[in-house]
């Protein structure tokens, strides 16, 4: 499909929009029904930003994946993304009209965080498996809604924790912590610094062509167009939770996962806007601390100041440490005097998103749970979620584990 001939206005007046409101339910058995020839998935694509689209190219990879939908409210990103699938995807400037479609068995939402829950909960509603970037949510009740969803629906919901697909963690699991060798663990530190997604800065000040502004904001108050705001929304807390939440949620996953606890019972944090003041309401600089109910602590600290660099897992240990990330890990055993076991390093290649896409390929096909489901997803961007409230409300933040016994499914 050639977009040389049409303004990018002309292409959002033209793009498929399906009568909204209507045919969200797809019944799960109509599901087997609507499958694309040779068993193929018929994927769609709610969000095609450098993230949606570095994502959809994973996809891409699958032989038995075809990108057969796309949507988004910016003309430029769509049609970026139109080109990647040689024209050959249908494209919408409203999601809804994308889930009404019979053509999509299943959908990739790469949304800002804000538009997370409804999408999802929209998308099981309509009988779609979804495929979902990380944090799973913007505040810890919508996971609560999100749950239900995919269990009324019986929809394959995956979160984009790549790292629960990686064979060099799971490696690390079973064979370090699973295993005792780290003994009985009490501190975990995580760290992710200088991450320049939240340093972005566009080269326009005033709205672009063919951006829907109303539709990027969709629940959140209505502003004038901020720049900013919307090629920088990670900085800003009306739309995600900065660093917390796009970064700490990775890595208190992988914490979670490991140590077989997902509820912590009080949060700490100390930060803020040190050095970048430019409008941003997120801290650039944020340290936290989560405290478990099994006698453990997790730490979390970032600052986006170029003087420092790099991100990783600690789990220090009464017999050894690991350190893990998703370039490989090293384990060191005891420390004792006159002797000291030399550390094993194991480094990884492989792709983790490549990994996470395929797990979730597998559980469509299977109707198995998968890797990063939708209850620990919903718990390690809950863990987030009261770092964050307690940077903002300044104080100590307790939480009750028992308040999510009924979160599950």
């Amino acid at each position: 499909m050639a977009m040389a001939d049409q303004t990018r206005r002309d292409f959002i007046a033209g793009s498929a929009r399906g009568a909204l409101g209507a045919g969200l339910a797809l019944s799960a058995a109509h599901w087997n029904d609507v499958r694309g020839a040779n068993d193929r998935v018929r994927l769609g694509v709610i969000g095609t930003g450098a993230r949606g689209q570095e994502v959809m190219r994973w996809f891409q990879k699958e032989p038995e994946i075809e990108v057969v939908a796309l949507c988004d409210c910016y003309a430029k990103l769509l049609e970026q993304a139109l080109a990647k699938t040689e024209g050959k995807a249908k494209a919408y400037t409203d999601y809804r009209a994308l889930l009404e479609s019979r053509d999509v068995d299943a959908v990739l939402i790469a949304t800002p965080d804000h538009w997370h829950k409804q999408m999802a909960v929209d998308a099981c509603n309509a009988g779609k498996d979804v495929y979902i970037e990380k944090p799973l949510t913007f505040s810890i009740d919508e996971g609560h809604e999100i749950i239900r969803a995919v269990k009324s629906s019986n929809r394959v919901l995956q979160v984009g924790l790549q790292q629960r697909s990686g064979e060099h963690y799971l490696e690390a699991k079973q064979e370090y912590v699973d295993k005792g060798k780290l003994g009985k663990i009490t501190l975990v530190r995580t760290w992710w610094h200088g991450n320049s997604y939240h340093l972005r800065k566009p080269n326009f000040t005033e709205m672009p062509e063919g951006l829907d502004w109303k539709a990027f904001l969709g629940p959140v108050a209505y502003r004038e167009f901020d720049a900013l705001q919307f090629y920088n929304w990670r900085a800003y807390l009306d739309f995600g939770g900065g660093q917390i939440t796009d970064l700490f949620t990775h890595w208190i996953d992988v914490v979670h996962w490991f140590l077989g606890e997902e509820l912590p019972i009080e949060a700490n944090a100390a930060g803020g806007i040190y050095q970048y003041k430019d409008g941003r309401t997120a801290p650039d600089t944020i340290c936290l601390q989560l405290e478990y109910p099994g006698e453990w602590v997790a730490t979390f600290e970032a600052t986006l100041v170029p003087g420092a660099r790099g991100a990783s897992i600690e789990f220090l240990g009464t017999e050894g440490s690991l350190e893990i990330d998703r370039g490989g890990y090293t384990y060191q055993g005891k420390r004792q005097r006159g002797s000291e076991e030399q550390p094993v390093v194991r480094k990884n290649t492989a792709s983790l998103e490549q990994q996470h896409v395929r797990n979730f390929l597998s559980c469509v096909k299977t109707r198995q749970k998968p890797n990063s489901d939708v209850v620990s997803g919903h718990r390690s961007a809950l863990a987030s979620h009261l770092g964050k409230m307690a940077y903002l409300k300044k104080q100590q933040i307790k939480f009750d584990p028992a308040s999510e016994r009924d979160h599950t499914l």
